[in-house]
């Protein structure tokens, strides 16, 4: 059944000021190109103004400055896309699971569980777990002993928590995740590898996000850390006492190296790698494929890897690279004779 709120109820919900109709019924937010009646679309940037006459949506979330120029139905916000989010939100509610234990799930008998929980067809959960009022987990989970999952968090299919996790409220966990596996870690023993015992845990804090396949690794010791608020993109990788900080992004096939640690309110883009035991500070922001080898230890945007050019460019540029040394040691040479001649003629 559709979910209908009128253009009213949607400026509260969004925080956004009304202006035209408000008894309008919104059913959906859609995409300018298709969207008509019933529908909500929206701009956040004025090199989109020429499409507004030809839009057929019954309302719009616009910014003040595109709005003045707006005669039809619409919400009016600083922040459009952020309005778009909550509109989003409200009008597409995630479909509620059936509460209870199915059948085929197995449970250890000192499992404690909260109010409304619901657990799907072919979870298995361990020994002295406790489980939150409304959590939700989908088929497939596997939920070592000790662990403890918090308040309407949510784990889709077959995530993994290994044992001793400590998982957070209003989390939500997507499908193939590994939490809390070995840190990657082997002392050399004479030509082969001694593996040392991973006897820490992973900490997830409130409303974390973690995506499809993304592996945190438990503490060789302590514990690994993700803080409130974070988000983490699907095929991240982060290794044993990484400290994540909090209401920091994280973007997709990012490796972390061990015992890291990133800041609150960073933005890392995608493919990044950084480096292990070295510690990036709040409000930084690195570029997609960045390789972060030191520290950073002031705010700002950071950038390593080069953009795409033509084949025939790169190929000259990156020969020309291999050059480099030898082409700094001939202008050091030249600068030297430039000014030996200068000296001369100054005598």
């Amino acid at each position: 059944m559709a979910v209908i709120y009128t253009l009213q109820q949607l400026a509260e919900l969004t925080q956004s000021r009304l202006q035209g109709d408000g008894s309008v019924e919104i059913q959906r937010v859609a995409n300018l190109e298709k969207a008509g009646a019933g529908d909500i679309g929206y701009i956040r940037d004025a090199k989109y103004k020429q499409y507004l006459p030809h839009i057929k949506a019954s309302a719009l979330i616009l910014p003040p400055d595109l709005a003045k120029d707006y005669q039809g139905n619409c919400l009016i916000n600083a922040d459009p896309y952020l309005a778009y989010a909550k509109a989003v939100t409200v009008l597409n509610p995630l479909p509620q699971p059936t509460l209870g234990v199915h059948a085929s799930a197995v449970l250890a008998d000192s499992v404690v569980m909260g109010e409304g929980c619901s657990i799907a067809a072919n979870v298995v959960i361990g020994a002295n777990v406790a489980l939150g009022n409304g959590v939700i987990i989908a088929a497939g989970c596997v939920i070592e002993a000790d662990c403890v999952i918090g308040d309407a968090t949510r784990l889709y299919p077959n995530v993994s928590l290994g044992a001793n996790t400590q998982v957070g409220k209003r989390c939500v966990i997507q499908a193939g995740a590994a939490i809390g596996g070995d840190g990657f870690g082997f002392a050399p023993d004479q030509g082969s590898w001694f593996k040392i015992p991973q006897i820490g845990n992973v900490v997830l804090e409130d409303d974390v996000e973690v995506g499809a396949n993304t592996t945190i690794d438990r503490a060789s010791m302590g514990s690994t850390r993700v803080g409130k608020g974070t988000k983490l993109d699907n095929l991240i990788q982060v290794a044993h006492n990484v400290q994540i900080g909090q209401y920091t992004v994280i973007a997709g096939s990012t490796g972390i190296a061990g015992s890291a640690k990133i800041g609150n309110h960073c933005r890392i883009g995608g493919m990044c790698g950084i480096s292990g035991h070295i510690e990036i500070v709040d409000n930084v922001t690195i570029t997609g494929r960045t390789f972060v080898a030191s520290s950073i230890t002031e705010a700002g945007t950071y950038s390593s890897d080069t953009t795409a050019e033509p084949s025939s460019s790169w190929r000259r540029n990156a020969t020309r690279f291999h050059q480099l040394d030898k082409l700094f040691k001939r202008v050091a040479d030249l600068e030297k004779q430039l000014a030996a001649l200068n000296n001369k003629d100054t005598h």
